[in-house]
């Protein structure tokens, strides 16, 4: 059996990640594509924890806040009833909402990102993505469409957007040679962006997906 497709969306929050996940989802299941559709922080008792803190209702430290969002990716690839890597090996493709390019971004922001790096060392060498889409958007935009949806969560503010996108451009630029990034812009409206990434996961698919 053909190993499923591992596909990741990374971008600040207000990016569209979650509604482009989606779609690219239902585009897959169309064409008759076993898909897998996930998050970070997962539903696991760790990503609940996780939630509880960006929410504000528990108070945690940024070194915490790595160390958690570091256990949950771990055991999101290796649940034994769940896991990204058993469903792979099955030849299901999972979509994954944030990896570890978030913690990167997020978490490297905040604490010294050598040390949020090897934190996820296990995870880059337990399952690397085979396509990492980023949706830019500014951080301007990101914050109006936030503003929209009313509550605000612990990175949510126009400062910390900003240099979360810094530092996800200096990871990239960093393992670039290492992974498969493509930078999409999310300015436009949502159907020109979904073709893109029709495009590129028919490339990854090599034309058959």
């Amino acid at each position: 059996m053909a190993r499923g497709k591992f596909i990741v969306f990374e971008g600040t929050d207000g990016s569209g990640k979650t509604t482009q996940m989606k779609l690219l989802g239902a585009y897959l299941r169309e064409r008759g594509v076993a898909t897998h559709l996930t998050h970070e922080p997962t539903a696991s008792p760790y990503g609940t924890l996780l939630r509880s803190c960006m929410a504000g209702k528990t108070d945690a430290d940024e070194h915490v806040i790595a160390l958690l969002f570091a256990a949950d990716r771990i055991d999101h690839i290796q649940n034994a009833e769940n896991g990204m890597k058993q469903l792979l090996e099955q030849g299901v493709t999972v979509l994954c909402d944030r990896y570890y390019f978030s913690s990167f971004a997020y978490n490297g922001g905040f604490v010294p990102l050598e040390w949020v790096v090897e934190l996820n060392r296990p995870a880059m060498e337990m399952l690397r993505p085979d396509l990492v889409i980023y949706l830019d958007v500014s951080p301007e935009d990101a914050m109006a469409r936030i503003a929209q949806r009313g509550e605000r969560e612990r990175y949510e503010d126009l400062a910390r957007q900003k240099l979360i996108r810094e530092k996800y451009f200096e990871v990239f630029a960093r393992f670039r040679a290492q992974e498969n990034i493509v930078v999409v812009k999310n300015e436009a409206a949502p159907e020109a962006t979904q073709a893109k990434l029709r495009k590129l996961c028919d490339d990854l698919f090599g034309g058959n997906a």
